[in-house]
């Protein structure tokens, strides 16, 4: 909303009023209005929960040297939420089409995640909303971006061309806009282009007709293991949020050489117009994201439930859809992908034990994997860190691969 302001101050002529056309100084504003929002609204809010008793049950691992966590208040990630919302309303553009479905997965997936929280509470037990509406409200959301990005005029993409006449082969900038396209990047290739409709390559020419059903397929996907991983990661002090910001950050590296023609040319990715404001809405996050580690680290004040957790996978999937780098997702999110494989192992393997022996084996000491090394006697802290630390160098992976082909 204070773009439209400054933009109209400026045609008034007022001095500096020009600076909100700078995504730099916005994203700066942003970040900064969001950590204070998180920090204030966060100390409240707690109080408030504290006080009607809005807490969660933890169960107690008996580990030595582990605190016990029973009835501290969660429901926290409405501390996020609200503070990404505020900031993003403040200082995007509101009618940019990315900040819109990067809105809309914010809210949606929140409110599924609130539901689940409020019936885990209410009820007084770890079920909550049955999983199979978590998934349904997942695969809405994948339909909505996925139909979004396929269909709608605002949604276009501009990659180089080899020259075809003596003008382009001087100039050697040739490139074409692409509207409702299939295409994305996938790392470490040098012909980094894949096309979805490379999966349908049997229905020959009718496959780039039906191209978008296999974009809104992978998209659901995506959103869903994603916004899962992200919930399995949510298990100890800070370990989650942590992780969130530090994806956060290289989204935003991602976000802004995407947004801007000249860095995406030299770097030969896909310059996608408009996208740039997208950095506005991952600095708010950001600073959200920065805001509730203040409470959430260990001991944590505040847990976010399923409300912070499912939108916080959300809004990194989506986020990652929107600038063409989802197939970079399984290193970017790597913390997230090592949590799911190790509750799919689990799961599987003793199934499958049992089923052969009629015992029933483990592969880890318990899953989601951070939990394997707190029964290893490992200080919660400590594992929270040495997880940090594989985020960071996955992220700074993630970042080289923009060389590295």
């Amino acid at each position: 909303m204070l773009y439209y302001l400054f933009e109209y101050l400026q045609k008034l002529g007022v001095p500096g009023a020009g600076v909100f056309h700078y995504i730099s100084f916005r994203a700066a504003m942003a970040i900064i209005t969001s950590l204070i929002i998180g920090i204030v609204f966060g100390k409240k809010f707690i109080t408030v929960l504290q006080k009607y008793q809005i807490g969660e049950e933890i169960r107690n691992l008996d580990l030595a040297g582990q605190m016990e966590k029973h009835g501290t208040p969660t429901m926290g990630g409405i501390i996020i939420i609200f503070s990404i919302i505020i900031s993003t309303l403040l200082f995007a553009k509101l009618d940019n089409i990315y900040i819109i479905l990067m809105l809309i997965t914010t809210i949606w997936l929140s409110f599924i995640g609130f539901l689940d929280d409020f019936l885990k509470i209410k009820k007084k037990n770890k079920i909550g909303l049955n999983g199979k509406y978590k998934i349904v409200g997942q695969v809405i959301l994948g339909i909505i971006v996925g139909l979004t990005l396929c269909f709608s005029p605002d949604v276009v993409i501009q990659q180089k061309t080899t020259p075809t006449t003596i003008v382009e082969t001087v100039d050697n900038t040739a490139a074409k806009i692409q509207s409702n396209n299939t295409k994305t990047t996938i790392p470490f290739l040098k012909n980094n282009q894949v096309d979805y409709t490379y999966f349908i390559w049997f229905l020959g020419d009718k496959a780039q007709k039906y191209g978008w059903i296999v974009l809104v397929l992978a998209i659901i996907f995506i959103v869903t293991a994603v916004s899962n991983g992200s919930n399995l990661t949510d298990g100890l002090d800070g370990l989650n949020i942590g992780t969130a910001a530090i994806i956060g950050v290289t989204l935003g590296i991602l976000a802004y050489v995407s947004g801007n023609k000249i860095a995406a040319e030299y770097l030969n990715i896909f310059y996608i117009p408009n996208s740039g404001e997208l950095t506005i809405f991952i600095a708010a996050f950001i600073g959200a994201a920065i805001s509730f580690l203040w409470f959430n680290c260990f001991p944590a004040q505040i847990f976010m439930g399923d409300t912070g957790s499912l939108a916080i996978g959300g809004i990194i999937a989506v986020f990652a859809i929107l600038i063409k780098k989802e197939l970079m997702l399984p290193i970017l999110c790597g913390v997230y992908l090592a949590e799911t494989c190790s509750v799919i192992l689990q799961t599987r393997y003793f199934k499958y034990t049992k089923k052969k022996t009629g015992i029933g084996k483990r592969i880890f000491k318990m899953a989601p994997l951070h939990h394997h090394y707190q029964l290893k006697q490992m200080p919660e802290s400590k594992i929270v860190v040495r997880f940090w630390i594989i985020s960071l160098l996955l992220a700074v992976i993630s970042i080289a691969t923009l060389k590295l082909r």
